[in-house]
């Protein structure tokens, strides 16, 4: 399973994903699903996939091509995050219907989260769906989620909101991520966190395993609050 999430707030973008593909038993794999594509003082750009692999792993492989051989249009030509969601879109459904020409009886569907800032426009985020089409955050959702994403979805509608500081975003992803691996193992580290502060034209990248001290501070520190927390709650009437 896959859970991402990515933050758009006024001071920048957050991008955070998990890294496991396959929980069991005998066997645990892991793929990295944060991809960033960039070209100094020009554009920025990070994706993240979710839903089957041979899909997700196709379409990056065709973005990378495309940019590689100075295709028209690419991540490096496209001039808005709107276009370049278009462009991932296409891709993500010429490559389903390929690959369910050789087999109809497995589901090659695939989302993506895509972000970044592109000649000075304002940041954007766009989730984009199996079929192509895409949305994108708002005043009152400042964030979108692909994946294993329910579990991890009470912080960010508590916390978020436009004003809130990049750090304090950054934050709140990885509590959501947290919170995602507690209640799915196969949600699991590597995680990754990509920050964006609007107009800096840099992308900071985290990767945390899990052996990562901060990454068990956080989680020992969040399950003692939310306990401490709901221990001082009024209790429920008695009539």
């Amino acid at each position: 399973m896959t859970y991402c999430v990515a933050i758009k707030v006024d001071a920048g973008l957050i991008f955070c994903s998990d890294s496991r593909t396959n929980a069991g038993v005998d066997q645990v794999s892991t793929y990295s699903k944060m991809y960033h594509f960039g070209i100094e003082g020009d554009r920025q750009i990070v994706i993240n996939s979710a839903g089957n692999l041979a899909t997700t792993q196709s379409v990056i492989a065709k973005i990378r091509k495309d940019i590689k051989d100075g295709a028209d249009i690419s991540l490096a030509t496209l001039d808005s995050i709107h276009d370049a969601a278009d462009y991932v879109g296409e891709i993500s459904v010429t490559i389903q219907e390929k690959h369910a020409q050789h087999n109809s009886n497995v589901s090659f569907e695939a989302s993506f989260l895509l972000g970044g800032q592109i000649n000075g426009d304002s940041p954007a985020v766009m989730l984009i769906y199996p079929q192509g089409n895409h949305i994108t955050t708002s005043k009152q959702t400042p964030y979108l989620q692909i994946g294993e994403s329910k579990y991890g979805k009470p912080i960010l509608d508590r916390i978020l909101k436009p004003e809130t500081g990049l750090d304090t975003a950054a934050l709140c992803a990885l509590v959501s991520m947290d919170s995602t691996m507690k209640s799915n193992l196969t949600v699991g580290p590597p995680i990754e966190l990509m920050t964006y502060a609007t107009n800096s034209g840099y992308m900071k990248h985290s990767v945390f395993e899990a052996d990562n001290q901060y990454l068990r501070e956080l989680t020992k520190s969040w399950d003692c609050l939310i306990v401490e927390a709901f221990l001082q709650l009024p209790p429920p009437p008695q009539n």
